[in-house]
């Protein structure tokens, strides 16, 4: 969309009620017409005012919704608090916390905005993809977790002893940063790692790191270690320092710390922040073109502890 509002006065006047965010989610998810999910014919007709969400198969009769199998699938909530939802999270430059979020839309209660935001949350990692390629900077760091009364005392160096654990990788293209994936991880062992670059480097891809025994081996990739002795790290890995820098300090400031469980998800935010950090305002676009391509999901789905890599 050409036209995308860069205000919010702007976003209010585009997306002024249900009829107008309905009508861009139809063309989000059909852009060259509508197309019946079951039996794939071409020609149909929104059913109007009784059902102003939804749309009628001209040849199976089949009515779908623009909002099945997208994030959105099932909710109460009106499509004007998703979509503001949605703008907020991905256009404010530190992301936005599910306190703050139900006070800037009014929300009934913390668990209503905490969903919310959990679910756009997990709309922002597009299944498909394209992993690193080039020369990759990664590292790993560590991050006290917040509990229900104060951070835990971890142990020092790489020690794991109170603390998450987090890989990192970013690209590196003319001496600056492109693209930046990471991911908790159960350890710094070579099965771990291993793991993170093979599920986030292309094939060919070139992987600077410290020196860190466990890298050595790593499937498909060319590993070009700079052991760092004496010298400091962020010398060498300078891009995978500042981000892990920039991602503790935002954990702080946002949410105060974060919490073991949900880990992944949140690390996924600033991932999806940061690799857009360059066209914010068409982040939007993307959050919600990504959501239409994902299963719905529930409550109990998203309380679920997450898993490491």
């Amino acid at each position: 969309m050409a036209d995308f509002p860069r205000a919010l006065i702007e976003f209010q006047r585009r997306f002024p009620d249900e009829p107008a965010c309905a009508a861009y989610l139809a063309a989000a998810r059909w852009p060259e017409g509508f197309r019946c999910p079951v039996c794939r014919h071409d020609k149909g007709w929104a059913l109007g005012a009784a059902k102003p969400l939804t749309h009628e198969c001209a040849a199976c009769g089949r009515q779908t919704s623009v909002t099945a199998g997208t994030v959105m699938h099932g909710s109460k909530l009106a499509l004007t608090v998703w979509f503001w939802a949605a703008y907020l999270m991905a256009t404010h430059s530190n992301g936005i916390s599910a306190r703050q979020l139900q006070g800037q839309l009014g929300l009934g209660s913390y668990k209503t905005a905490w969903l919310l935001c959990a679910k756009l949350r997990r709309a922002m990692v597009a299944p498909e993809r394209n992993p690193l390629a080039g020369i990759v900077e990664i590292d790993e760091t560590t991050m006290l977790y917040r509990t229900s009364d104060a951070p835990v005392a971890g142990g020092r160096g790489r020690s794991s002893q109170g603390k998450m654990l987090i890989a990192g990788a970013v690209e590196v293209e003319d001496n600056r940063p492109g693209r930046l994936r990471l991911a908790a991880i159960k350890d710094f062992s070579a099965a771990s790692l291993h793991a993170f670059v093979k599920g986030n480097l292309a094939p060919g891809a070139t992987a600077k790191t410290d020196g860190w025994p466990a890298y050595e081996g790593a499937p498909g990739v060319a590993h070009d270690p700079h052991v760092i002795g004496p010298m400091a790290a962020h010398i060498v890995l300078p891009w995978a320092h500042r981000v892990f820098s920039n991602l503790k300090r935002w954990a702080l400031g946002v949410y105060h710390g974060l919490r073991q469980k949900h880990l992944q998800s949140y690390l996924d935010e600033f991932v999806f922040r940061f690799n857009r950090r360059r066209s914010r305002h068409s982040a939007f676009r993307s959050l919600l073109g990504i959501g239409t391509t994902l299963r719905p999901l529930t409550y109990q789905m998203l309380i679920r502890p997450e898993t490491t890599g």
